[in-house]
């Protein structure tokens, strides 16, 4: 089993700044992937960004590129999502999420974490 716990949430004003933190307990593997989603009020869960714990590739919702910044800390097996230039529309829970494939797709995260709110302030 996988533990996640996320960290980090609040609220900001627009044009601000969160950094998100997912720290990862339990079965971890060098070869396993990190997934940041969201979910709004209303609406599904939303894909944001996600990285291969071993080699470092990131993938990223497009309307986050430029603004978010996901990465890792082998050692403390914690991953982190930067987020700058903070929207409204980014409003929202925030989940981590841990598995084997390099997806944007939910269902092919079997561990999440309990998720962090974020809301922004126009």
């Amino acid at each position: 089993q996988v533990q996640l716990v996320e960290t980090g949430g609040g609220l900001v004003q627009a044009g601000g700044s969160l950094r998100l933190s997912c720290a990862a307990s339990g079965r971890t593997f060098s070869n396993s992937v990190m997934g940041w989603f969201r979910q709004a009020p209303g609406k599904e869960r939303d894909f944001v960004a996600a990285i291969r714990w071993g080699g470092g590739n990131t993938m990223y919702k497009n309307s986050v590129k430029g603004r978010f910044t996901i990465s890792r800390d082998n050692a403390k097996n914690t991953g982190y999502l930067q987020m700058n230039s903070l929207k409204p529309e980014d409003t929202a829970v925030y989940f981590c999420a841990g598995g084997l494939l390099f997806s944007d797709i939910s269902e092919n995260y079997p561990y999440w974490g309990q998720g962090t709110q974020v809301t922004v302030s126009s």
